[in-house]
């Protein structure tokens, strides 16, 4: 064994993946999670702490009770679109929960962490691939949470007493190549699984959103990378900051983008049924073309993306989707 890890956020899509890496990799992790985004059923590769990131008591309660040597920490709002509407609880989450974070890892003399960051931090690309160089400029609260946190993790490693790797990912998607996770958010914003539930007749038709990019298509372009490859990463990144006192920030992505009308395109020709949909307006803030340089990853960590393949990745999401019933009459998706 490797040892103990605490995973904040580990009943969530990402975190219960890497949990299920974890495990396989000799390590035990401890799942803390509110399940305000969770899933009960998701956490089975170790046990269910209970309780929210910002209850500095009950953290450590858990921190004692487990002495974890390293935290994976995903737990958060991750909803971009929300936090303009709700800021405040944004950063009181975000920022707020990740302070309390440190400060109880600090008090029980646990040094090494994992941060589950994002490409928010970016905002509107200057040029594609990003690399971990590129401007910050986030255009969200949410996108600004996670980049405030990254600046504190900066400090703090610093200042002495932390070990850390910060991991900005491009797009998630997939679920578990063996059919024991699924994707289920509440609610659902990624579009792999959102189209398939169309498909299915789970949900009314989808709307594109902007038509008229400068792109192949005029759709927006996403680098999409599939959630056990994240998985992996965190695995390698937790073994980085638990052997080397260098910081890693780092991209997770395939470096190659597919476009809104190539997925629903995939995702009808894996489904075996077209993906309704109608063109719609532009959504503010939404970059054209959004695609890693994930070579910093790739060489400081080895890692490689195993489900690169489109297909693929809509293969996996569906996993655990039936076609419903009955169809759902063609209406706005939310």
């Amino acid at each position: 064994m490797h040892g103990t890890v605490l995973v904040t956020g580990g009943a969530g899509f990402i975190g219960s993946h890497t949990c299920k890496a974890l495990a396989a990799e000799g390590y035990a992790p401890v799942t803390f999670d509110n399940l305000s985004n969770g899933r009960r059923d998701a956490v089975k590769w170790g046990p269910l702490e209970v309780g929210d990131i910002r209850d500095e008591t009950r953290l450590s309660e858990v921190m004692r009770r487990h002495r974890p040597a390293a935290v994976l920490h995903f737990a958060g709002l991750i909803e971009a679109g929300r936090s303009v509407v709700e800021p405040r609880r944004f950063y009181e989450v975000n920022v707020g929960g990740s302070l309390t974070l440190l400060r109880v890892m600090a008090r029980e003399g646990c040094t090494a962490l994992v941060f589950s960051s994002t490409a928010a931090v970016y905002g509107n690309p200057e040029h594609v691939p990003i690399d971990e160089d590129h401007p910050q400029r986030p255009v969200s609260p949410y996108g600004r949470s996670k980049r405030m946190v990254e600046d504190i993790l900066a400090d703090a490693a610093a200042a002495g007493g932390l070990t850390y790797s910060a991991l900005r990912y491009f797009n998630a998607a997939g679920a578990d190549p063996g059919g024991e996770l699924h994707e289920a958010h509440d609610p659902e914003t990624h579009l792999i699984p959102l189209a398939l539930d169309a498909a299915f007749g789970h949900r009314p038709a989808l709307h594109v959103f902007g038509s008229d990019y400068a792109t192949q298509d005029g759709t927006c372009v996403r680098d999409y990378v599939h959630v056990t490859d994240l998985a992996d990463a965190h695995v390698r990144a937790l073994a980085h900051v638990r052997a080397s006192a260098d910081p890693l920030v780092a991209n997770l992505g395939t470096g190659c983008g597919f476009s809104v009308r190539e997925v629903l395109r995939t995702v009808g020709a894996v489904a075996g049924r077209p993906v309704p949909a109608h063109d719609a307006a532009r959504r503010a803030g939404d970059p054209a073309v959004l695609i890693a340089d994930g070579r910093l990853a790739r060489r400081r960590l080895a890692w490689t993306p195993r489900y690169s393949d489109l297909a693929t990745m809509v293969r996996h999401a569906m996993l655990g989707r039936e076609p419903a019933a009955r169809p759902v009459a063609p209406a706005a998706a939310p």
